[in-house]
């Protein structure tokens, strides 16, 4: 997967500071759901898989850098999905095999521009879905599409749509911690409030019908709180990222 988070990790980081920006205490949800021609919203019919999600997880260190953990993210990979099909399951929405996406991917192989494609189409999502930013073409409509292309992904995987996911998780580690409670005290002794912020989830899940292209679901999900290392944690996280989903 290293050279697929690679190429996505520049793009990410503009929704990674979008939600950040705009995530008050707490959880934030920017969802969104297509609409059919009376304005009603539309509802999945068919079957889902669950195209390899992207994740990688974070140690906040005491200088605010984000280190990698492998046995971290390794853990989230398998438990999340699992989560997202009990939750599914649990809903009535038939599934399919999750689709494990090669770690060697090329960018410009026909899957690799589609998970790209994906990564672009859900930033313009994030973009122009938000208050006082909408497309005058749209408005606040979830009216957006990744083309025929995507009846391939319906012939690999005989599912009707796929839920892409990518999501980075931080914690924040013990040096980190001890400096946010420094902060916070000096802040506290002049009168203001200094926070210089620890560990951060942040993930952004679309559903595609692949009969159309058209997205039909979007969200955009921050959380100051929040653990995927755990079966537990992982199931929380993947109730808020599927918030709104049309089930």
């Amino acid at each position: 997967m290293t050279q697929r988070r690679n190429t996505l990790a520049r793009g990410f980081a503009a929704l990674l500071l979008f939600a950040l920006a705009c995530a008050p205490a707490g959880a934030y949800n920017q969802d969104r759901v297509a609409t059919d021609e009376a304005g009603n919203p539309v509802r999945i019919a068919g079957t889902v898989v669950l195209v390899e999600p992207d994740i990688e997880l974070s140690l906040v260190t005491a200088g605010g850098m984000l280190e990698p953990r492998r046995e971290w993210s390794d853990a989230a990979r398998r438990l999340y999905p699992q989560a997202v099909a009990r939750l599914l399951e649990a809903k009535g929405t038939a599934t399919r095999p999750a689709l494990d996406l090669p770690d060697d991917l090329p960018a410009e192989s026909r899957l690799g521009q589609l998970v790209r494609l994906n990564e672009a189409v859900a930033m313009s999502i994030a973009v122009y879905t938000r208050p006082g930013s909408h497309l005058a073409t749209k408005g606040r409509r979830l009216d957006w599409t990744l083309g025929d292309g995507v009846a391939e992904l319906r012939e690999a995987t005989g599912a009707d749509y796929a839920l892409f996911t990518y999501v980075r998780d931080s914690y924040t580690s013990e040096g980190r911690a001890a400096l946010r409670v420094l902060a916070l005290l000096a802040g506290a002794a002049v009168g203001q409030v200094v926070d210089i912020g620890g560990g951060q989830q942040v993930g952004v899940s679309t559903l595609v019908d692949l009969r159309s292209g058209q997205v039909v679901w979007f969200n955009l999900m921050a959380n100051q709180t929040g653990d995927l290392r755990d079966a537990e944690g992982a199931e929380r996280t993947a109730r808020q990222m599927l918030t709104g989903l049309p089930l």
